[in-house]
């Protein structure tokens, strides 16, 4: 099963960045610590999550993501687009089960490189000071206004377990696009309505 490859859109720049979030050269920046990471994580682990005893990770022949170019885009590809995984996997030529799989693996690997390059997402106030080099008062003035400006939302509980599949991210604030209440009537009626004519008469059957 064929899938996408890094290569396709090494020659398409806009549309690469378009998918990825990053340029080219910041792509090619980021590779050599990332796969760093992924070959040091590799040597203790398996693609399966557990401990490696025997022998040492290899590239198989029929490897969906033979190259550290093409491991790298399909994981900024997932961060960019957040599909399905059965979506992504079919874009990359595997299964579900596999992409799963190689997100699991990759995704540390890219915080590690991250951290590595001193541009992992921050924590904490103290962390967001130490790296603009202002104190934490300075800090605080970038951020408060950001938390003023956005609308009122309900009260979020105290702690958010932080997902094991993106340990990368943090919650997005609250959506401006107008939601739509599922349970009035005029939208219950229409959705019966659409349903009743996608069914059609018997005789249509």
């Amino acid at each position: 099963m064929a899938g996408l490859r890094f290569t396709e859109l090494q020659s398409r720049p806009m549309e690469f960045l378009d998918v990825t979030s990053v340029t080219l050269d910041e792509f090619q920046q980021l590779v050599p610590p990332f796969e760093a990471a992924f070959q040091a994580r590799m040597a203790a682990w398996r693609m399966d999550g557990k401990p490696r005893t025997a022998r040492r990770f290899t590239v198989y022949k029929n490897c969906p993501l033979p190259t550290p170019e093409d491991r790298l885009f399909f994981l900024l590809t997932y961060l960019k687009t957040y599909t399905l995984q059965v979506v992504h996997g079919r874009l990359f030529g595997m299964v579900q089960g596999k992409a799963n799989q190689w997100l699991h693996v990759l995704l540390p690997a890219l915080l590690a490189a991250l951290r590595a390059l001193g541009d992992a997402p921050t924590r904490s106030l103290t962390a967001l000071a130490q790296r603009l080099g202002v104190s934490e008062a300075d800090a605080t003035t970038m951020v408060t206004p950001l938390q003023e400006d956005s609308a009122p939302m309900a009260t979020a509980p105290a702690t958010v377990p932080v997902s094991p599949l993106l340990p990368m991210t943090a919650r997005n604030g609250a959506s401006s696009a107008p939601r739509t209440l599922l349970n009035r009537k005029r939208v219950i009626a229409a959705r019966k309505k659409t349903t009743r004519s996608k069914m059609g008469s018997p005789g249509e059957q």
